[in-house]
This record gives structure tokens, C-alpha cells and sequence, in this order.
């Protein structure tokens, strides 16, 4: 009895350490998703823009497209600005936007200063549309199919490496 007491304390720290060691072995850039492969959630949202319409999920049908959730107080999203422009301009994939936790005011200024490549944009004041989205934070980025499902989620700026070794290659595929 005495010696299983020396070696219970043992065992717990061996399983514990064990139990760390695993979790260390895991990108922490890596963050799942419940939605991959589901359809996108139920959302309309209001338009930034005055005088044009707002985003909702019946935009997301028919056709191959990128979902960005930024928002003009987000450094990391003005970082990725200039990839998000050159896709508008050089795919004929669209690409919508959810402004997220942003005055709308600010929002608008942030894209006429900077431009702005969103075919549609919804404003998400409360955030709750990006809740239902699984958004950790701010920027994150979507690709969805024809069916409206979720087939990849980016989390962070998309940097031109990203774009172009996964993100413009997924939508090819998912075009044919």
C-alpha cells in the first residue's frame, strides 16, 4: 500500500503532462469550425451604403463567393485591403461583406479612403450575425459554394500567399 501511494502522484503528473504535451503539438492559428460543409445561417443585415441593398443569406446562392468580416477599427483588415481589391478586380468571383461591431459612419468613411471591393455590404452593429457565423474576431474570411454551404474559413488577413495557395484554389475547384 505505502508504495502505491509513492506512485499515485507519479501517474497523475505523467497523465497530466501527457495531457499538455499533446495540446502543445496543435497550430493555435487553427481554429475550427462547426459550419465547414453546412449551410451559411440565417442573416439579413442592413446596407452600409445608403441607397443600396443590404447582405442576407439568399445573396449566397448560385455561384462561388467570398465572405469578408472586417470592420474599420481592425488593423489586421487594413493590412489585408489590397489582397481583398486585387481579387475584385482580377475574379469574377463576388465578394460580399459583413461589417462587424462598426459605426456605420466609420465604415463608410474606412472604404471611400481605402476603396472598396464588396459587391454587397451588411452592417452587423450587434455582431450577432457573426456569432452565428463562429467569428472569433476580426478580419475572417468565407468561401462559400453554389449551395450556400461553408467550405473554408480563414481566420486573420488574408496575405497574398494565402490567397493564392488556398483560397483562389478552392474557388476554382468548387466552380467546376
Amino acid at each position: 500500500m505505502p508504495r502505491l501511494l509513492f506512485i499515485l502522484p507519479l501517474l497523475l503528473f505523467g497523465a497530466i503532462a501527457a495531457y499538455f504535451a499533446v495540446g502543445l503539438t496543435k497550430d493555435p492559428r487553427l481554429l475550427p469550425s462547426a459550419l465547414i460543409d453546412k449551410p451559411a445561417p440565417e442573416f439579413d443585415l442592413p446596407p452600409v451604403h445608403d441607397g443600396q441593398e443590404g447582405f442576407a443569406k439568399e445573396n449566397l446562392g448560385g455561384e462561388v463567393k467570398l465572405v469578408n468580416v472586417f470592420a474599420s477599427w481592425c488593423v489586421p483588415c487594413k493590412v489585408e485591403h489590397p489582397v481583398l481589391m486585387r481579387f475584385a478586380e482580377t475574379n469574377d468571383s463576388p465578394l460580399y461583406g459583413i461589417n462587424y461591431k462598426d459605426k456605420k459612419t466609420d465604415a463608410v468613411a474606412w472604404l471611400k479612403q481605402l476603396g472598396d471591393p464588396y459587391k454587397r455590404i451588411g452592417q452587423d452593429l450587434s455582431g450577432r450575425v457573426g456569432i452565428e457565423w463562429g467569428v472569433y474576431g476580426v478580419p475572417e474570411t468565407y468561401v462559400v459554394d453554389r449551395e450556400g454551404r461553408i467550405r473554408y474559413r480563414h481566420v486573420g488577413p488574408i496575405l497574398p500567399d494565402a490567397m493564392k495557395e488556398k483560397i483562389l484554389p478552392l474557388i476554382e475547384e468548387l466552380k467546376k
